[in-house]
């Protein structure tokens, strides 16, 4: 262990201190698990026209940004810095290819309507498959829908703001809780408790993907590993439980 990593800080020494082509080369081979994780990651729950390598591709641009622009003066790990500029990077490629199509949103819209409706009519929350029945389509597509929906929101609340030197994101600059009003804290306290009940409704393993896939940041592949199922099991899992939990995150975003 302390060989290698006196090896990795020869490495850095040379990139920062020479700029030289060989440990760049090294550090991006040190470091392309976390290329690799992030890719996994951003791709769950986007469309099957979205090309996984495009995203690396994307990906390893953000990891040689990162080596170009990370300050070692400042008091932050280069996995941490690296990470934000992987992301975002990945993120900028997908709005420049514009991967959410317009047919995929008027499908959303559709679909979104539908849920609608349909709480209105039975006062609950409905399942996809009463969605699917009512649309004529198969649950799956539901599902994939909302699925890449959901995908697209959370992009979109990480889209940059103009002041890029300061690198922050929309998500930086979102309300403060405490300029709520109190009708405005009376509901979000609501949509919270009723986030609280969707997530107890949902069986076993589908708390568990959501925990671990949210919360441990783990791929949908490792949760299989621990789950003992496959990745297109725990795939299926996790659009199940995100339908339902997007049907709370879609009252949420009325109240902002």
């Amino acid at each position: 262990m302390p060989q290698t990593k006196q090896r990795d800080e020869y490495i850095w020494k040379k990139w920062l201190e020479e700029r030289d082509t060989e440990a760049c080369d090294e550090l991006i081979r040190i470091y392309m698990p976390l290329v690799d994780y992030h890719v996994q990651r951003i791709s769950v729950g986007l469309p099957k026209n979205v090309n996984k390598e495009d995203l690396k591709s994307h990906a390893l641009m953000g990891l040689y940004d990162a080596l170009e622009k990370f300050d070692y003066t400042r008091e932050l790990k280069f996995d941490t810095y690296a990470s934000f500029r992987i992301r975002g990077s990945i993120i900028d490629g997908l709005r420049q290819e514009d991967w959410l199509p317009r047919s995929l949103r008027e499908r959303t819209k559709k679909v979104e309507i539908t849920i609608e409706k349909l709480e209105q009519k039975y006062g609950r929350y409905v399942t996809a498959k009463e969605v699917a029945e009512t649309l004529e389509i198969s649950e799956e597509e539901v599902l994939q829908v909302m699925n890449e929906s959901f995908v697209a929101n959370l992009l979109s609340i990480d889209e940059k703001t103009n002041d890029t030197e300061r690198e922050e994101t929309f998500k930086n600059t979102l309300i403060d809780k405490s300029t709520l009003t109190p009708e405005e804290q009376i509901l979000r306290k609501n949509m919270h408790e009723e986030l609280v009940t969707i997530i107890g409704s949902l069986n076993e393993n589908e708390q568990l993907v959501i925990s671990l896939f949210y919360f441990e940041e783990l791929t949908l592949t490792e949760i299989g590993h621990i789950l003992g199922l496959s990745t297109s099991r725990i795939s299926q899992i996790h659009s199940k439980a995100l339908f339902r939990l997007k049907q709370v995150f879609n009252k949420k975003s009325h109240i902002k």
